[in-house]
This record gives structure tokens, C-alpha cells and sequence, in this order.
């Protein structure tokens, strides 16, 4: 597998203020880096549109990174703004994905339903929308994982076929 340049940006107004210790965060980036990924940044920013928008476009234009997803901020709480921020700032969506991961977190609890995750592409970078708790991160990152090395190097212009 190529190497791939990945990042984590958890969402969330407690940890932002460092009123609660960020564990989906640090987890994802084991996990990422387990499956031969490298983690390049951290951030944690609070529940805010602008301030997710703003480390999104900062990680996907500046930095060029391969990889970025999201942990919290996707539920049904009136703070929950990921994915508005996350869809102001995509090329394209890549549906699939989100949908993956809820079959995949349905299986579990009825309760994936009421995840409002998404996932698309800004420029040559993924960007995915993962749940804020451990449990949940963790679950829906490995319905999806072993699909993203395939989609990112076609982000990367690989023009090998994509049947099989």
C-alpha cells in the first residue's frame, strides 16, 4: 500500500476547552497508523461551523493531506455542526461511505440511525465524518478502512481499473 498522509480533527466544545480528555482522537490515530497510515496532525476545535471549515481547508490545500477524518459533532444535539461544516467545504460527496458505516453501525444499535455523518472529496483529499464516541469512531472507521487506500490513490490519479 502506498503511503498515505492522514489526519484527526476531533470536534468537540469540552475538549476544546480542555474540560474533557479527547480518547476517540488519539484512538483513531492508533488505528489509522495500524493500518499503515501516517498521522500528520492533531487538532481538536470547538462545536463552530467556521472553526471546522477553517482546519479542513487549512489540512486539505495547505498541508495536502491524503486522509482526514473528523470525530464528534454528528448527532442531533442543536450544537452538532460537523457535517454542515464538513458539506460547505467538499468538491464532491462520496455517499458510500457514509452509508457503509451506518449498515455497518446498524448491525449493532438501531440508534445509527441518528448519525449524521458524511464523506466527500475536497480537492485530492478524503474527508470523513466519524461519531465522537470511542466506541462508536473506532466501529465506523473499520467499516470503511479497507477501502480507502483504493480510493485515495484514484484520488491520486491512478488510472488502473477499478473492477475486482
Amino acid at each position: 500500500m502506498p503511503s498515505f498522509r492522514a489526519a484527526v480533527l476531533t470536534v468537540s466544545e469540552k475538549g476544546a476547552r480542555r474540560e474533557r480528555e479527547d480518547l476517540s482522537g488519539p484512538a483513531l490515530a492508533s488505528r489509522l497508523q495500524d493500518a499503515g497510515f501516517r498521522v500528520e496532525a492533531r487538532a481538536v476545535v470547538p462545536d463552530n461551523e467556521e472553526a471546522i471549515a477553517r482546519e479542513l481547508i487549512r489540512w486539505a490545500d495547505e498541508e495536502s493531506l491524503d486522509l482526514i477524518v473528523t470525530t464528534g459533532g454528528t448527532g442531533f444535539s442543536p450544537s452538532d455542526v460537523t457535517p454542515e461544516a464538513t458539506l460547505k467545504v467538499l468538491d464532491r460527496e462520496t455517499p458510500g461511505l457514509a452509508e457503509a458505516m451506518r449498515l455497518s453501525s446498524l448491525k449493532k444499535t438501531p440508534r445509527a440511525m441518528l448519525s449524521r455523518g458524511r464523506a466527500g472529496i475536497r480537492g485530492a483529499t478524503l474527508i470523513v465524518n466519524l461519531p465522537g464516541s470511542l466506541k462508536g469512531a473506532l466501529e465506523n472507521l473499520d467499516a470503511i478502512i479497507e477501502a480507502l487506500p483504493h480510493g485515495l490513490e484514484k484520488l491520486r490519479g491512478d488510472p488502473s481499473d477499478c473492477g475486482g
